[in-house]
């Protein structure tokens, strides 16, 4: 419960923390790379044994043996739900420990120490419930040393968890946008089969339901239903014509300049949430995706 009271002291804590919550961000994220990787190789090495104890297949174990175990799991990566149970596992243990000794020190009861853990753990802070607050305590120094210990093993453990649902959380919104995106292209495809080829736009445009690059809205066209080749189109529907075919021009030029590779409007859905940086991009490099399995 200690604050600084004077000028100095708030100004000091002010420069001290941009340095110190970069520093302990960078902290985390280390120790999350490391966590995941041992878990990884773990059960990798798991994962193996069982392929050892199926086996392979006679010809493959006659002529390299062992090949087919290592073909079958180079390219494997542990599921997300595996990592989030055992990270579960692991927070349930150090916060029932932690409570323990936090109800036969402190006085509390069993429930308010596991929720101080949780409240400690992932960095929320009420204040209604403060450890090594009081005066005195019978070895005073071991407690506030274990008190720490549990304290950054528990706030390493929630971290890595919480990370953990944010790819679940990821995932499920990618299925839901799937599903949308999948009721969209059949509203779109019926109405392409009922309206005809505009003689301004061309069909690959229609194709994309007539997306705007200005605006990424569908274009409602005067035209629309016109079935006569040979007729003549109106100023107001060539501009807007070449209004479209300049956007599109303008942004792959600017695309060129910029060094960025020309993308199509029509990206798959998997990708919005994909990559990501920090502790997200670890998650997804050491993780398998198992949204499409929903």
């Amino acid at each position: 419960m200690t604050t600084p009271a004077t000028v100095e002291g708030k100004i000091f804590l002010i420069f001290y923390g941009l340095l110190g919550c970069s520093s302990t961000i960078l902290f985390f994220n280390l120790f999350l790379e490391r966590l995941i990787t041992v878990i990884a190789c773990i059960m990798k090495s798991c994962h193996q044994r069982q392929l050892r104890r199926r086996g392979a297949s006679p010809q493959q174990s006659l002529k390299n043996p062992g090949k087919g175990e290592v073909d079958r799991s180079a390219g494997w990566k542990p599921s997300v739900y595996y990592v989030m149970l055992i990270l579960c596992m692991a927070s349930l243990l150090i916060s029932c420990c932690a409570s323990a000794m936090y109800t036969s020190v402190e006085g509390w009861s069993y429930f308010d120490a596991l929720y101080f853990c949780f409240v400690a753990f992932s960095t929320i802070g009420f204040g209604d419930l403060v450890s090594s607050q009081n005066a005195r305590y019978a070895s005073q120094g071991l407690y506030r040393f274990a008190n720490f210990v549990f304290i950054l093993m528990g706030v390493c453990c929630i971290y890595s968890l919480f990370n953990v649902i944010s790819i679940l959380i990821k995932q499920s919104m990618n299925w839901i946008l799937r599903k949308m995106d999948g009721g969209c292209c059949q509203q779109c495809q019926r109405r392409l089969l009922q309206s005809r080829r505009n003689v301004v736009m061309p069909g690959t445009v229609q194709n994309r339901c007539n997306i705007s690059i200005e605006t990424d809205g569908v274009i409602e066209s005067d035209t629309d239903g016109r079935h006569l080749s040979g007729e003549m189109i109106s100023m107001k529907d060539f501009l807007a014509a070449n209004k479209v075919s300049l956007a599109i021009l303008q942004k792959q030029l600017s695309e060129t300049a910029n060094g960025c590779p020309h993308q199509t409007s029509t990206l798959s859905l998997d990708d919005e949430f994909s990559g990501g940086v920090g502790a997200f991009a670890i998650m997804n490099n050491r993780l398998a995706e198992t949204s499409g399995d929903r």
